[in-house]
């Protein structure tokens, strides 16, 4: 299963990414050797340099992923061996890693005052996903954003795609005006919210048959699918579309910090599931249940709440996103207004409100068939 925020290709080359995969050495050459499995962002420069810097020596390499599924399933074939950091999606450590044993806690003297300068979202009280059953911390939140739909405001404004929702999408007048960014999993979840389904709970037959009539509509009227962010906020700009299904702050934010405010993700101010129509993505790092563990590990884990490196984290190459970490005055003073602007400060509170959590699509296997079919026409 591609379980995907998004779609990107492997970090490093396939060199790179084969030099991380090596039996397990001794602890003493472990000492200054520090691997990383992650999203984007993590693994650039501005990140690692300055790791690497402080650590002269060390082995210091980051490779990032393709899917949550594709990162948890290298640790279950064994490279518990290789990893000492995994950086996945909220529903995962808690769901996933940990009972599998696959990640370990977190040193709560050590990490716990961070939470006290994080956002009111995760910091106040301290992020229940980060912790699991037996309250242990078994990672540490940072990039977050709601993910929803863009619109071009000079198309179609804020407040109108905020009232309509996903039923935007269904309007006869909007067939040939929208693209949809071809996020599978993501284009699973928002389909059932367009259908009033909740895509986190079973579904019956009633349910199928909605999601299956509704991707057909969408399928059918849309004028532009990819999954190429850039193509297609260059397709709103230029007006071949007025809005595209799937995306958000992630998505939108290259143009916005281009200037092209125009381009806004919006989060449908009600929904399906318990009144809401948004979801909201929040990343969690933990440390890996290496046998032969790193001890550089959770001082990179440290390092990355640093104000400085948060930012580097949050204005990764190619997207930008909101940190956990901006809770705190010295982190917030780093974004300049255009940067704020471009990642819609002015808007991230209330429509993380209007969101649930990012979790697996229940019946993930049957909607990816009849979404697959749908999409075949």
């Amino acid at each position: 299963m591609n379980l995907t925020r998004r779609s990107f290709t492997a970090g490093l080359g396939a060199a790179g990414a084969a030099s991380l995969i090596r039996p397990t050495r001794a602890f003493a050459e472990r000492s200054s050797e520090l691997n990383i499995l992650c999203w984007e962002g993590y693994n650039t420069d501005d990140v690692l340099g300055p790791f690497r810097d402080l650590h002269p020596g060390a082995t210091v390499r980051a490779e990032s992923g393709t899917s949550d599924p594709d990162m948890i399933n290298k640790l279950r074939a064994g490279e518990v061996k290789v990893w000492d950091l995994i950086n996945l999606n909220q529903p995962w450590a808690r769901g996933e890693l940990y009972p599998a044993g696959l990640i370990k806690p977190l040193d709560k003297e050590r990490f716990m005052p961070y939470f006290e300068k994080m956002t009111p979202d995760y910091g106040t009280p301290p992020y229940p996903l980060a912790f699991g059953e037996d309250e242990e911390l078994i990672g540490m939140p940072q990039r977050y954003g709601p993910f929803s739909f863009v619109v071009n405001t000079d198309k179609i404004s804020r407040e109108m795609a905020e009232d309509m929702g996903w039923k935007l999408f269904l309007e006869p007048d909007m067939a040939g005006r929208f693209g949809i960014l071809t996020y599978d999993n993501w284009n699973l979840i928002h389909m059932c919210l367009t259908g009033d389904l909740n895509p986190f709970n079973p579904l019956d037959e009633a349910g199928f048959a909605t999601f299956e009539a509704t991707a057909k509509t969408l399928f059918g009227g849309a004028k532009l699918m990819t999954d190429d962010l850039v193509a297609m906020n260059t397709a709103l700009i230029n007006g071949e579309i007025d809005a595209y299904f799937t995306g958000g702050t992630y998505t939108s934010s290259p143009a916005r910090l281009d200037g092209m405010t125009q381009v806004r993700a919006v989060t449908p101010k009600s929904g399906p599931i318990d009144g809401k129509g948004g979801v909201v993505w929040a990343e969690l790092t933990s440390l890996v249940n290496n046998p032969d563990a790193s001890p550089l590990a959770s001082d990179f884990l440290e390092f990355v709440q640093k104000p400085e490196i948060a930012k580097a984290v949050g204005f990764a190459e190619g997207t930008y996103n909101p940190v956990a970490q901006m809770g705190d005055p010295e982190v917030f003073a780093l974004w300049d207004t255009d940067e704020l602007d471009a990642i819609q400060w002015d808007s991230l509170e209330e429509e993380s409100a209007r969101s649930v959590e990012y979790s697996s699509v229940a019946d993930y296997d049957k909607l990816m068939e009849i979404y697959t079919n749908a999409r075949r026409g």
